[in-house]
């Protein structure tokens, strides 16, 4: 018995040697997990992966949902498993560039055979995933992750400890009850959190042209403002996501008419940013921007950029920031401060760590005004070019116009 036990240890630590090195091929990984079902965690996780591969990166999609797999249906996958150069299966090609194992690969024609596992097999699968199976050189991993905080994302933070958690969630409440138990699984686990998706966020009526929100909004938006991380996206609701789904399609990500697939695309965009820019050996458990403790809701800290007195055409090449406390409605002080050096995303970074609600703007590129949006920072475009003081009472007093981008970047 004890020599089987020893022969069990050697075998568990060869496999880890193994794993190691499979991970140090992989640069980026990304878990996409949620609290609760329904929530559409593993639609954000098959249609990031085709996107970042249409991006040209090297993408690999593991689904670790075990017992409820749905990527192959969602991508429309066919074929098996192939072989590789080691004598090792391969994952399944979906892309040139893109490669997708799941459980459902290996039932054969059995496609809706139930998965009666217990956690140690379940481990073991999870662990053979990485192990067993000859992946290319991949830039992204995306690991499609089943609800809750049991077995399946415990071993994947186990296994993958430099994976990143991004948390999907709809904005009503019982699903964000389920998703503070999640941003708690993973600091728990010590599982870093790339931010949030709000998806689902309201319905645009094909009638009348309303958004309507089925699910309330702005939930996911205020639970990051709360727990100091980052609003990746807010995703609306769109009917073709479901019947693409059923048929396996994603050309959904082709019409940049709908406004999933600009939010969508503007979310990728600023994931890449900051998987890009993350720096290696960052401590564990830390969100991209401090956290800070924003005044109450009849407190408010406006930024207005300025250039000569007046409110800047461009937000990264103004001389100073007006920074405008305000409190019930009313200017409380002004202090004009002097940004840090213009480079990407660091503006952005700057204001949040300056406690700042709201932006109120001429122009800026897309992906500031997402970083600013991803932090809870509100901003308004296109103001006209006034004093910060008077924009500001424009803004408390509800007259202040936006307008166009004014950014030609």
């Amino acid at each position: 018995m004890a020599k089987e036990n020893k022969n069990q240890q050697d075998q568990h630590q060869m496999q880890d040697m193994v794993i190691k090195e499979h991970l140090l091929r992989i640069k980026h990984k990304i878990l996409v997990m949620s609290g609760k079902g329904g929530v559409g965690k593993s639609s954000v996780a098959a249609y990031l992966s085709v996107a970042l591969a249409r991006k040209g990166y090297k993408v690999g999609l593991m689904d670790v949902d075990l017992h409820g797999p749905s990527i192959p249906r969602m991508l429309g996958l066919k074929g098996n498993l192939g072989q590789g150069t080691s004598g090792k299966a391969r994952p399944v090609s979906y892309l040139p560039n893109m490669e997708v194992i799941s459980i459902e690969s290996l039932l054969g024609d059995n496609k809706d055979a139930a998965t009666i596992w217990r956690g140690p097999l379940k481990i073991g699968v999870i662990r053979q995933f990485v192990s067993d199976l000859e992946w290319n050189d991949l830039d992204y991993l995306i690991i499609d992750s089943p609800p809750g905080t049991g077995d399946e994302p415990l071993t994947v933070a186990q296994t993958i400890p430099d994976a990143l958690a991004l948390i999907v969630t709809t904005p009503q409440e019982v699903s964000l009850a389920d998703v503070r138990k999640s941003i708690n699984f993973c600091r728990q686990v010590h599982m870093e959190i790339l931010g949030l998706v709000e998806n689902m966020s309201g319905l645009l009526c094909p009638h009348c042209g309303k958004t309507i929100d089925l699910f309330k909004t702005r939930g996911g938006m205020l639970t990051a403002k709360k727990e100091g991380l980052m609003l990746l996206g807010t995703l609306p609701l769109e009917p073709r996501v479901v019947m693409n789904g059923d048929t396996g399609s994603m050309e959904i990500l082709d019409d940049e008419t709908l406004p999933i697939t600009k939010e969508f695309n503007k979310m990728v965009g600023l994931i890449v940013e900051l998987t890009k820019n993350r720096k290696a050996g960052s401590p564990k458990n830390q969100p991209e921007f401090p956290v800070i403790h924003k005044s109450p809701k009849e407190e408010k800290i406006l930024v207005v950029p300025v250039s000569e007195g007046k409110l800047s055409s461009h937000f990264g090449h103004c001389e100073q920031f007006a920074f405008i406390e305000t409190k019930n409605g009313k200017i409380v002080k002004t202090e004009m401060r002097n940004p840090p050096a213009h480079e990407p995303g660091v503006l952005p970074k700057w204001l949040h760590e300056q406690g700042a609600d709201v932006a109120i703007v001429g122009g800026m590129g897309e992906s500031a005004q997402a970083l600013l949006k991803g932090n809870g920072i509100e901003v308004i475009m296109g103001a006209p070019m006034d004093s910060p003081e008077s924009l500001a009472n424009q803004y408390l007093s509800r007259t202040l116009v936006s307008g166009e981008n004014r950014c030609d970047h």
